[in-house]
């Protein structure tokens, strides 16, 4: 870095003068010199604005191995990261360039995710790779991506473009289970972390699984790693998802307790079949013609899907088990109004012998909404009791129109995810279905 080089007794007076003309370089000590002197670090990006007077002895020289100041290793990596473009940019920097800086990115271990409005005036394409260089070295990583928006495919895959590296391939760990995926390929969402805990503590041991939209593995790892389901049924139609899936069963070491189904869940064969013989490891299904030839086999049938599952609602009935039935989590976003106030409808009380999601008074129990603004508690605002509900209504239509005969459904939780966008939540649905004993 450049600096002045001045005798020691003068160095005071030095350093006054280019704090007062805001060019001293205040990431870095002052540092001696050989001959004695002390060499007061100076921004690059200033040099040509330095006026002197003659009584100020000094001389410009470069240092080779700065040593940072104490401000400057409490730096934020933001603060890092806009220094070194700075550095890098000299007389070039603007204020255009500085509010095109991210302030935020998402960090998967050695790789670091931009936002997608970040980097996009002209001046940054001028300066080609070092531009991503000099970024992943500010922010301590090795490899950079930069978001776009989510491509309307139905799979809501990613638009991420790979800036700095060889691929995308990146590792979380969430509750002791590993997931790995291609962040150019396949979503992950942090967001849904309470409920892969809530769904890691249900009483599953003995069961069988049906996960509908199965992605990596969100929700399938913690039925079977945690929650102790016996076998699961992973379907997911995103060829990029299901490689991702593949990998995490055997990470995780459960690999022989699922099979994979890629396809359209939605398209069922309409005849009989009976439950597949459990294979060694994790192989899809052909994709080509697909249809899910699973009936009658689920004790839980998990619908992972939003803004909506409810295409896969006559697929979910099919696939629980006709004689005793089981639970279905319905995920589902629904919109409350902002005029309506918080409903004093209690949700209707479990059944005995339901051991899931009640409360000691029978009724669901909710986290708070909207950063600790309103504790829902044992309450659910009306517009989602009448979506409960209607959901109940339409699943007990559906199971009856399929076997012949009544069944019931009872409400054992509604959970709050998370705020999805202004007045709508991410809502799951526990729902208890059982045939009616003759």
């Amino acid at each position: 870095v450049p600096a002045l080089a001045t005798e020691p007794q003068f160095a005071q007076r030095l350093r006054e003068h280019l704090e007062e003309e805001q060019l001293l370089d205040g990431r870095y000590r002052l540092q001696e010199v050989p001959g004695g002197r002390v060499a007061l670090p100076v921004l690059e990006e200033k040099l040509s604005q330095l006026r002197l007077h003659q009584e100020m002895r000094c001389g410009l020289v470069w240092i080779q191995d700065p040593v940072p100041s104490r401000a400057a290793r409490r730096q934020t990596p933001a603060q890092k990261l806009r220094d070194k473009l700075r550095r890098l940019l000299g007389e070039s920097w603007s204020e255009e360039l500085e509010r095109d800086v991210p302030r935020a990115w998402q960090r998967h271990g050695d790789l670091v995710v931009l936002s997608e409005d970040s980097f996009r005036a002209a001046p940054w394409e001028k300066l080609g790779p070092v531009l991503w260089e000099t970024v992943a070295s500010a922010l301590g990583a090795r490899r950079l991506a930069r978001r776009g928006r989510v491509l309307p495919d139905g799979m809501r895959s990613p638009s991420v473009t790979l800036l700095l590296g060889q691929d995308g391939w990146v590792e979380h760990v969430d509750n002791g289970i590993r997931y790995t995926f291609d962040v150019t390929k396949c979503m992950f969402s942090p967001g849904n972390i309470t409920e892969k805990l809530r769904v890691a503590s249900l009483p599953c041991s003995g069961e069988v699984l049906v996960d509908l939209y199965a992605g990596i593995g969100y929700f399938t790892l913690p039925y079977l790693v945690h929650a102790a389901a016996a076998f699961a049924h992973a379907c997911e139609w995103n060829s990029h998802a299901v490689e991702a899936l593949q990998r995490n069963l055997v990470l995780n070491g459960v690999q022989d307790r699922c099979r994979v189904h890629l396809g359209d869940s939605r398209q069922v064969s309409g005849a009989d079949w009976p439950q597949p013989p459990r294979p060694r490891a994790a192989s899809p299904s052909p994709p080509l013609s697909f249809q899910l030839e699973l009936r009658d086999v689920a004790d839980r049938v998990n619908l992972g899907l939003i803004p909506s599952s409810e295409e896969g609602w006559p697929v979910a009935c099919r696939v629980l088990k006709k004689g005793t039935g089981g639970v279905l989590h319905i995920h589902h976003n629904v919109e409350t109004l902002p005029t309506l106030a918080p409903s004093q409808t209690p949700v209707p009380r479990a059944e005995r012998g339901s051991p899931e999601g009640a409360g000691s008074d029978g009724e669901a129990q909710h986290p708070t909404e909207e950063g600790g603004k309103e504790t829902l508690g044992a309450r659910i605002r009306l517009e989602w009791q009448r979506w409960a509900e209607a959901t109940a209504a339409r699943i007990r239509e559906l199971l009856a129109e399929l076997h012949g005969q009544p069944w019931r459904t009872s409400i054992l939780h509604v959970e709050a995810v998370k705020s999805y966008a202004p007045h709508v939540h991410h809502l799951v649905l526990d729902l208890e279905c059982r045939p009616t004993l003759p």
